[in-house]
This record gives C-alpha cells, sequence and structure tokens, in this order.
C-alpha cells in the first residue's frame, strides 16, 4: 500500500502539471488510506507537500509572467495569519470525541475527514462546471473587506483540513480583483504555497509529530509528477482533461463519507 501510496503522489503532481490546480486535493486521502497516516498528521503533511508542490508549480506560470504578486500579497496576509492561528492554537484544542448521535460518535478524526470529503465535493463541482470567467484584461481593483474575509476563510479551511483551496482562491482573484483566468490560477499557486507552508510552522510549533521519510518521500514522488505533468500538458488539453478529474474527485468525495460514516 506504501508503494501505491508513492505512485499516488506521482500521479497527483501529473494532475498539478497538467491542469494547474486540483490535484493537490487527493493528499490526504492517499496519506490516509494508502499511507496509513492519522488524518490530524494527514493534514500537517498535506500542508508541508500542496506548500512545495504549489511552489514549483508558481515557477512555470512565473516565467509566462501569469502571477500578480499585488494580488497575492492582499489575499495572502489575512490567509497567512489565519492558517497558522488554526494549526498552532484551534486544531490542538479540538476534542478527540466531538459529539454523538445515538451510538454514531463524531470523532476528530470523522470530523476532518468528513469536512475534507465536503471541500473535495466542492473542488469536484468547480472542475467539473465550465467557468464563465473571460481572459479579457481589466482595470485591477480590490475589495478589500471582502478579499480580507474571503482570505481569513480560506485560511481557516487550509488549517483545518490541509488543502490549498485553490477552487475558492481562484473564482474571489476573477471577481473581487479583475484578474484573468490564467493569471488568477498562477497566483493562488503562489498563495497557496506560501500559506500551506506557514500553516505547517504551526504545526512545528505545536511540537506534531512527524514522519520524515514519508514527508520527504512523498514530496519527491509529487515534484516528479509536476514536471511530468508539465511536460505532457503540451500534447494533452487541460480543458479537456479538467472536468474528467473533477468526476473522479467527486467520486473519492463520497466515497470518503460512505467509509467514515459506516465506519
Amino acid at each position: 500500500m506504501e508503494y501505491l501510496g508513492y505512485f499516488a503522489a506521482i500521479l497527483i503532481g501529473v494532475s498539478l502539471g497538467l491542469i494547474g490546480s486540483g490535484g493537490s486535493i487527493l493528499t490526504v486521502p492517499v496519506l490516509v488510506y494508502l499511507m496509513v497516516v492519522n488524518p490530524v498528521n494527514a493534514t500537517a503533511y498535506s500542508l508541508f507537500i500542496v506548500g512545495l508542490t504549489s511552489l514549483i508549480g508558481s515557477i512555470f506560470y512565473y516565467k509566462k509572467g501569469l502571477i500578480n504578486f499585488p494580488a497575492a500579497i492582499v489575499f495572502s496576509i489575512p490567509a497567512l495569519i489565519a492558517v497558522f492561528l488554526t494549526r498552532y492554537f484551534i486544531l490542538p484544542a479540538i476534542p478527540n470525541e466531538l459529539f454523538n448521535f445515538g451510538d454514531f460518535i463524531v470523532t476528530k478524526r470523522i470530523f476532518i475527514m468528513l469536512l475534507f470529503a465536503i471541500l473535495m465535493f466542492g473542488a469536484a463541482i468547480s472542475m467539473i462546471k465550465k467557468n464563465s470567467f473571460d481572459e479579457e484584461i481589466h482595470e485591477q481593483k480590490f475589495n478589500f473587506p471582502v478579499i480580507f474575509i474571503e482570505g481569513a476563510f480560506v485560511g481557516i479551511l487550509t488549517g483545518l483540513v490541509g488543502a490549498g483551496g485553490g477552487f475558492l482562491i481562484i473564482p474571489a482573484l476573477v471577481i473581487l480583483a479583475k484578474i484573468p483566468m490564467k493569471t488568477a490560477v498562477g497566483t493562488s499557486l503562489i498563495i497557496i504555497a506560501v500559506k500551506s507552508l506557514i500553516g505547517f510552522l504551526g504545526d512545528i510549533g505545536a511540537n506534531t509529530e512527524m514522519d520524515w521519510s514519508i514527508l520527504i518521500g512523498f514530496s519527491v514522488f509529487a515534484i516528479l509528477g509536476i514536471f511530468i505533468g508539465s511536460y505532457l500538458s503540451k500534447f494533452v488539453s487541460s480543458k479537456k482533461l479538467k472536468p474528467a478529474f473533477g468526476w473522479f474527485v467527486l467520486v473519492m468525495s463520497l466515497y470518503i463519507m460512505v467509509k467514515e460514516i459506516a465506519n
């Protein structure tokens, strides 16, 4: 199963290289179900892996001039604060048993995995449906209050489940900062990279137990997958691939819901 997990890490990297986002949403399920990592630790590992792979992925967009750094800074500040505080204070404070419905006890593990499955479901829907965003360059205008709230919300969500939240960040950049779609994807990658790695520092500060062999090994295979995916992107249309990948993520989200509730 561990070897299968490392193979899945390559596929996660390939998907990131091919479609620019979305692949990292599978990191936590792979760590939990294939690498047999505790969900709380898996969210910490995911922050490092997602942060590192997004940073590598953002390089390709930077070379094409598709990163808006002012927008990244405006969005990142509340997200950085929220994700660090969530990992350092909020997550450790969540009790192992939250509440129960009759004989069914909602544990910390079940809560995290169900929340993650809901996030996966939302990400899947955003990949399946055709976006109506255009590529026109508009006058950049920041809706600061809404961007602050959105950034803080994404930061808390990232802190809880260890996912990047690109499907929330990209629409926010397009709608609230008037950024073209391709630039929004590149900008979201740098935002995800920075806030995820800062969130991981919160785990280091909270003395979360780390298996560095799994963490580094998984990251290496995921980065290898990014380079493979970036090469394949020259021959494969990301617009056609993204909905198909979205359906796969949708099925995975439903599987996680059923599995965690059934157990």
